[in-house]
Formats: structure tokens, C-alpha cells, sequence
């Protein structure tokens, strides 16, 4: 009763799901009009080989994508002949699948979770398991998946307490999605104890550790880190090497903070650097705009002109990894404003040390552990973020203490690939 009330609920504000998603953010963002069909289960059957039964991993946006590269690789090279499909939620997320893997797996959006337009999906691509990152538990998806006998792999699951207080709300629905997990791999005890009070049986719970630490730069990464230094690092004028700070994944209100935080580094620091890199791509001509309207001098990434200027407006995909290897230390946004943080090991893997805001409930699996070992700051304004930079561009040996923190506690945590494989491993269907 209670999925049928939910999807009643959802077939109801469906006009309003389309038109946020077709006109609002289609208007920002062409491809959320692209392979709209898709939303609703429409997914080519020429994927994949009539015969093919392919493994799902659903991956929410971006972030969920690169943490899931590293698994999903180790699983291409351990099983050549696996069929994947990658499903994701919005066309940034598809750009970068179609970055990692080229055309080595079928990616397509994961219908909105009517149970018409599920059923449709799951009945043309019959996958052998769904893996689905983190906690992106759609009660359609889940419970007809269990129905059809389709495993549901929840791996590198994470619950906050408040995400779990919010289950909890919807208890009857809970039920549901917990009855119709078969296996899940969680970040930590504490994690799996919440998943197993919202109701999930112990015996499917297993604790693995998380996969966004099982990073290594490539070799590839590291020569393009070694083409971005000498870029960017060097000034022109007396080829001293200059501060350069990333801030990654930032958001509106957040943008301007980023840039009066740099304001005062110049004061300090005048050959100073800053990279700056929105979270979405909506959101580069609106910082290119504040830039122009700031005393700040710029250059944007995708014209590729730089000129020492004093900002560079990194308005490009599947980059920001190595702009960060290139940095003497990077912050990492969504943390001076209320949006949960974003992941900071993206340049920890690069011995490049963090600051963040007071704001990363998103990641509270990742930053206690950095913090700890003294491989992330925390600062509460943009006064406080100027200071700290002003800091380490004055103190060398700092900066660089922070970076070999950072790159230690990703290598502590490692190891959650491999577990992880393990359990996938179980469900996988020989090739015939």
C-alpha cells in the first residue's frame, strides 16, 4: 500500500517533474532535453546484443561517477567480456562516463521512478544485478528489481543520521526499499548499524570501507599535472613559481566569497594564482560575469589564452582532478554554504593538501579522517579561508606537510575496491 500511495504521489506532480527537468533545467542546460525519452524507460535495445545481460551500476551525477571509475575498471579487467551499462541522472554525469570510459560501456538515464517507466527499463535491458552507489534508493526501482529476481547491490552506502531520521518518516516505505536489498557494502559500522534499525537484515550487511579512497592518479593524470605546472606556475615576469590555489566545485554565493578571499591573498601574495572551477557548467558564464564586474583579471580555461592573469575560470569537464594536482593547495566547495561539501580526495590522491568550510555532512565518512591526520583545515568565512591561504604561500613547508597528509590518509584507507569486487563477484552470471 504504501508504493502504491508513493506512486500515485509521483504520477501526480509528474507535470511538474517534467517541466522542471525539460524546460527549467533544459533551459540552463540543453542536455537534460537529450535522450529525454530515457526518463521514462525508453532505453535502446541496441545497446546490447539480444542475448547480452548486462551489469547496472547507477551512478546519481558526477561525483558518483568518478568515485565508481576505479571499481568499475578493476572489474572490466578482471571480466573483459562483462556488458556494463552506467545510468546516471544528469547530462553532466553522462559527459563524464562517456570521458572515463569512452565507449568501453553503454551509459543512458535512469527512468524517473514511475513504476511504468521501470518496469520498462528493466524489461528491455534484463540486467543480471543492479550495483547502485551511495543512497540513491528508488523504492520502484528496488522493490521490482527483487521482484524479478534482479540482485540489488547497494555499495559504498552511506546514512547520515539525519538521512536516517528521514526514513524513518516513511517508515512503511522504508520497509520496502530494505526488504529489497539483497546485499549492501557500507562506508563504516556506524553506517551499516542505521541501515540494519531502518530495517535491513544483518546478514546482508557488510562493511567495506569507502571506494572514493581507493583513488591513484594514472600516468596519463600525472603528465597532464606536469603540462598544467608548467602552464600556470611559473610567472612570466621574473619565472618565479607563483601560488596557485584551486576551489573546487563551487556554488553561488560561494563564487563570490572564493574571489574576495583571493582579493586579499593578491594584497600578500600579488602573483597569486586562483583556479576557480563551478560545480555546474550552468555556472560559468555567471562567474565569468562576476569576474568582469571584480578588479580580478582572467582568462577562461576553454579558450585556452591565459596570460598570467590573476584567476582562471576553469570552465571545462573531466578536468578538475588534475587542476588540483597542479595546486599548492585547493579548497573544495559546497562547505561556506549549506550544501554538504564536496570530495576531497580528489586532491588529496595528488598530495595536495584541503581547506574547507565548516559544511561537509556530505562527506562526514571522509573529513574526520582528514582532519585527524592533519590533511585538511577548516575555516568558517572567506576571511578566515584569505588568512589561511595568505599562511601557506608564506610557509612553504606547510603547505607542502598538508599534501603528504592528505595523500597519507587516502593511502591508509585503501582497500575497499577489492572488497567490494569480492562481494559483486557472487552475483555475476557466467557467460554462456
Amino acid at each position: 500500500m504504501a508504493r502504491i500511495f508513493y506512486s500515485f504521489a509521483l504520477i501526480f506532480i509528474s507535470p511538474l517533474i517534467v517541466f522542471y527537468l525539460y524546460i527549467l533545467r533544459g533551459k540552463k542546460n540543453q542536455g537534460y532535453r537529450t535522450h529525454f525519452k530515457e526518463r521514462f524507460g525508453f532505453v535502446s535495445k541496441s545497446l546490447f546484443s539480444t542475448k547480452a545481460k548486462p551489469l547496472v551500476f547507477h551512478c546519481a551525477s558526477v561525483g558518483e561517477v568518478l568515485a565508481a571509475t576505479p571499481l568499475i575498471k578493476a572489474l572490466q579487467k578482471a571480466h573483459p567480456n562483462l556488458d556494463i551499462l552506467i545510468t546516471c541522472n544528469t547530462p553532466t554525469g553522462r559527459e563524464q562516463i562517456l570521458n572515463q570510459f569512452k565507449n568501453t560501456v553503454a551509459c543512458s538515464y535512469l527512468p524517473i521512478d514511475f513504476p511504468f517507466a521501470t518496469a520498462r527499463f528493466l524489461n528491455r535491458i534484463k540486467p543480471q544485478a543492479l550495483c547502485i552507489l551511495e543512497t540513491e534508493l528508488w523504492p520502484n526501482l528496488m522493490a521490482i528489481s527483487h521482484k524479478k529476481n534482479i540482485p540489488v547491490l547497494v555499495i559504498n552506502a552511506r546514512l547520515s543520521k539525519k538521512s536516517q531520521q528521514g526514513y524513518q518518516k516513511v517508515a512503511k516505505l522504508t520497509h520496502i526499499i530494505m526488504r529489497s536489498i539483497t546485499v549492501l557494502a557500507s562506508h563504516n559500522k556506524t553506517d551499516a548499524e542505521r541501515f540494519i534499525e531502518l530495517g535491513l537484515e544483518t546478514s546482508k550487511s557488510h562493511v567495506t570501507g569507502s571506494i572514493k579512497f581507493d583513488i591513484t592518479p594514472s600516468e596519463e593524470q600525472l603528465a597532464e599535472v606536469l603540462n598544467l605546472k608548467q602552464l600556470y606556475n611559473s610567472n612570466e615576469d621574473n619565472n618565479d613559481e607563483r601560488f596557485v590555489w584551486v576551489a573546487g566545485s563551487t556554488h553561488p554565493v560561494e563564487h563570490e566569497l572564493v574571489l574576495l578571499a583571493h582579493q586579499e591573498l593578491l594584497k600578500k601574495q600579488p602573483n597569486a594564482l586562483l583556479i576557480i572551477a563551478p560545480r555546474h557548467p550552468e555556472q560559468f558564464d555567471k562567474v565569468a560575469e562576476l569576474l568582469t564586474q571584480s578588479p580580478l583579471s582572467f582568462s577562461r580555461r576553454s579558450q585556452n589564452n591565459y596570460n598570467n592573469e590573476q584567476v582562471l575560470l576553469a570552465d571545462t569537464l573531466g578536468e578538475l582532478q588534475c587542476l588540483y594536482g597542479a595546486a599548492n593547495v585547493s579548497f573544495i566547495g559546497g562547505s561556506l554554504i549549506r550544501r554538504g561539501g564536496h570530495n576531497p580526495l580528489e586532491s588529496a590522491a595528488f598530495s595536495v593538501g584541503v581547506i574547507t568550510g565548516p559544511h561537509t555532512y556530505n562527506f562526514d565518512h571522509v573529513y574526520p579522517e582528514l582532519t585527524k591526520l592533519k590533511g585538511a583545515v577548516v575555516v568558517d568565512s572567506n576571511d578566515e579561508l584569505a588568512k589561511q591561504l595568505i599562511t601557506f604561500s608564506q610557509n612553504t613547508k606547510a603547505c607542502l606537510t598538508l599534501g603528504i597528509k592528505a595523500a597519507q590518509c587516502v593511502t591508509k584507507n585503501q582497500g575497499a575496491i577489492q572488497k567490494t569486487l569480492n562481494i559483486i563477484n557472487q552475483y555475476l552470471e557466467p557467460k554462456p
